[in-house]
């Protein structure tokens, strides 16, 4: 996914750890060691085999450009550069633990949606490499190229006219983005798209990607790409320490243990064993929480029940258990998700 980035802040000076053996260091020093001197390459890798797929799956479809992968700080097609950014945190067991720890899920970490996520990118990257988006057929089915990013995009959870692939109906947040999922249902091996969307509208924008990758499969990539790609983690001189601190700034409320705290206030541990836990409160209530949080808010219910879903998760990491009286915790629960929703949703709007 192209992510637009704010200059980069002055890194203050840190000291870092310098070691041959950094996967055998504790958590706190692991931290302190600069992105570029782990020496990470895709060679040898966990993410290797995933890449090669990606080529075979290509190859399969006739497609003779395969974009060049590179590691950096996050999933990424830079702007107009058909070149595809994998996290770094992939490429070592021990880095995809610290990323576990620090944000509490690795993207991509698991088979099915690093490919997901490396077929979304690939969209990008082959829309850079032979300029798709300047093509007139493409703007009438995809929209303007030129459209502006924004912090939030509307979207309709049940449309037709985009296809299912990442998750918060991603398609719908730009239409660079629409076609990148786009193609890389297309791409999918066994998708069956021409029978799970037969009746759909989104079928007419499957089939262009099905003509127009056909027409330059065989074709040199208009724009190609040499030097050291943006963003790149051989370059980072930040410590790990600094990209997570910057990583959770960026996020705010989407980070995932963003509302841990407030959590841990609302709900006790898990000291009572008779107690019951407090993901289960959340999802015997659902119902009543989120038309109570609506009624009041005039946001739509399914992103106040996704919003349940995400705090139902956090109390399960957490261990939290409900031992309070329930009226007392669905008082509390009802001004926190009204707090978060107001805080952090736009009406009609998800936040990207």
């Amino acid at each position: 996914m192209y992510v637009q980035r704010a200059p980069a802040e002055p890194m203050a000076r840190t000291k870092t750890h310098k070691t041959h053996r950094w996967e055998d260091l504790p958590d706190e020093d692991l931290l302190q060691v600069r992105i570029r001197d782990l020496g990470l390459e895709i060679p040898g890798s966990w993410i290797e085999p995933f890449v090669r797929r990606l080529g075979d799956e290509l190859a399969a479809k006739g497609i003779a450009c395969h974009p060049a992968c590179y590691l950096a700080d996050e999933w990424l097609t830079p702007d107009k550069i058909p070149v595809i950014g994998i996290p770094f945190c992939l490429a070592h067991p021990r880095l995809r633990t610290l990323e576990e720890t620090m944000m509490y899920e690795v993207e991509g970490g698991d088979p099915d949606t690093c490919m997901k996520l490396l077929r979304h990118e690939c969209g990008h990257a082959l829309n850079y490499a032979y300029q798709l988006y300047r093509r007139t057929r493409w703007r009438e089915l995809f929209g303007r190229f030129s459209d502006t990013y924004s912090n939030s995009y509307s979207y309709q959870p049940y449309s037709r006219r985009f296809v299912i692939h990442l998750d918060d109906n991603y398609a719908q947040s730009h239409p660079d983005e629409d076609f990148a999922e786009t193609f890389a249902v297309w791409l999918t091996p066994d998708s069956a798209w021409r029978d799970k969307y037969r009746d759909w509208p989104v079928l007419k924008k499957l089939q262009y990607v099905d003509t127009v990758m056909h027409l330059i499969g065989d074709m040199h990539p208009a724009v190609t790409f040499r030097g050291p790609p943006p963003y790149s983690a051989a370059r980072m001189t930040s410590t790990l320490a600094a990209h997570y601190e910057r990583k959770r700034r960026i996020l705010g409320s989407e980070f995932q243990g963003y509302y841990d705290d407030s959590l841990r206030d609302l709900f006790a541990g898990d000291c009572v064993r008779s107690a019951p836990r407090a993901s289960r409160l959340l999802r015997a209530h659902r119902a009543r929480l989120v038309n109570n949080v609506t009624r009041w808010t005039g946001h739509r219910k399914f992103d106040i029940d996704q919003l349940v879903n995400r705090l139902a998760a956090r109390c399960d990491a957490l261990g939290l258990t409900a031992e309070r009286p329930l009226e007392d915790i669905m008082v509390g629960l009802t001004a926190m998700v009204t707090a978060i929703a107001s805080n952090t949703l736009t009406v009609n709007r998800k936040q990207r």
